[in-house]
C-alpha cells in the first residue's frame, strides 16, 4: 500500500505536469527501492539517509543516469512535500549528481535516409518516416496522431507533446506530398487516428511503427540495429543544424521545453564538421609533414 505522501505526489505529477503512466510508474518504483533498502517511510528519511542510499546504488555498479534519475525523483518529491508543508525541510537540497558521460545520439547521414525513403515504400510507411525525419516528431506523438492534427490546408501538423503541451509542426514539401497520398488512400472512416491500427487504443503501436521502421531498413540494405523512430528524430534536428538552423528554431520544432536537451545535438554537428576538417588535403599533408 502507498504512504499517503507518495500517493498525493504521484497524483500531482500526473495532473499537474503531465506526467505519463509510464513515468509515474517509474517514479513510483524509484521511491519504492528507497524506502526498501533503507527500511524506512521515504517521506521521513535524512540528508545523510539518502546520501548512504545514493552511495549504495554507485556499489551496485549501477550506471550514472539512472543513479541520477533516482536523485531527480527525490528532489521532486520531498519539494513536492516541502510546498504542501509536510515536511519543513529538504534532504535531498545538498546532494551532488553523478557525472554523467556525454552520450551523443545516433544519426543517419542524408544518404541514408534518402534510401530509406526510397522506391518501393508504402503509402503509410512513406507518410510516416516523411513525418518522423521531416518533422521530427517523438514516436509516441506519431501514433498517436489524431487525424483532426491534420490543417485543413495540409500544411501543419497540431503536436499534443510531453505534458499535454501543444505546438504547430511545419510540413516539409516531401511530407506534405506523402500525407495527401496516405489520406486518400486510409479509409476515411476507419478510425479517429491519422494511423489506425487493429488493437485496442485504434492507432498502431510505437513498437508497430519501430518493427515497419527496422524492416524497411533491411529491405534497402541498411543495419536494423541503426534504425529507429528516435534515430530519424535525432536526424531531423542534427540536418536541421548542419544546414545553418538556429538552436532555438531546432528547440521549438522538437518540442522541448529546455533547450539544453537541444544542445546535445550542437556536439552531434561539431564532431561531423570536425571529421570533415580532418579530411582536408592540408590537414592530411600537415599530419604527415
Amino acid at each position: 500500500m502507498l504512504p499517503a505522501s507518495v500517493d498525493a505526489f504521484l497524483d500531482m505529477m500526473t495532473a499537474e505536469r503531465g506526467a505519463a503512466a509510464h513515468t509515474r510508474a517509474a517514479y513510483l518504483r524509484d521511491l519504492a527501492d528507497v524506502a526498501a533498502v533503507l527500511r524506512a517511510p521515504v517521506e521521513t528519511l535524512t540528508t545523510e539517509q539518502l546520501r548512504t542510499y545514493l552511495d549504495g546504488l554507485a556499489k551496485r555498479r549501477m550506471a550514472p543516469r539512472t543513479v541520477a534519475r533516482r536523485l531527480s525523483a527525490l528532489r521532486q518529491f520531498y519539494r513536492f512535500l516541502v510546498s504542501e508543508k509536510r515536511r519543513d525541510d529538504d534532504p535531498s537540497s545538498s546532494l551532488d549528481a553523478p557525472k554523467r558521460g556525454l552520450s551523443l545520439p545516433k544519426i543517419l547521414d542524408p544518404d541514408e535516409v534518402t534510401r530509406l525513403l526510397g522506391d518501393g515504400i508504402d503509402s503509410r510507411l512513406a507518410a510516416l518516416l516523411e513525418l518522423a525525419y521531416g518533422s521530427g516528431l517523438r514516436v509516441s506523438e506519431l501514433a498517436e496522431m489524431p487525424l483532426a492534427a491534420v490543417a485543413r490546408d495540409g500544411r501543419t501538423l497540431r503536436v499534443r507533446g510531453k505534458g499535454s503541451k501543444e505546438r504547430l509542426v511545419p510540413l516539409s514539401e516531401p511530407a506534405k506530398a506523402a500525407l495527401k497520398i496516405w489520406l486518400e488512400k486510409r479509409r476515411p472512416r476507419e478510425s479517429s487516428f491519422l494511423f489506425p491500427g487493429d488493437g485496442k487504443p485504434g492507432h498502431l503501436s510505437r513498437q508497430r511503427i519501430a518493427q515497419l521502421l527496422k524492416a524497411r531498413a533491411l529491405a534497402v540494405g541498411l543495419d536494423p540495429a541503426r534504425i529507429s523512430p528516435h534515430v530519424l528524430r535525432h536526424a531531423f534536428a542534427t540536418h536541421l543544424l548542419d544546414g545553418g538552423a538556429d538552436l532555438r528554431s531546432v528547440q521549438t520544432l522538437l518540442g522541448h521545453a529546455d533547450i539544453g536537451t537541444t544542445q546535445i545535438y550542437t556536439h552531434v554537428a561539431g564532431d561531423r564538421l570536425k571529421r570533415v576538417v580532418e579530411k582536408h588535403p592540408l590537414a592530411k599533408k600537415r599530419r604527415n609533414s
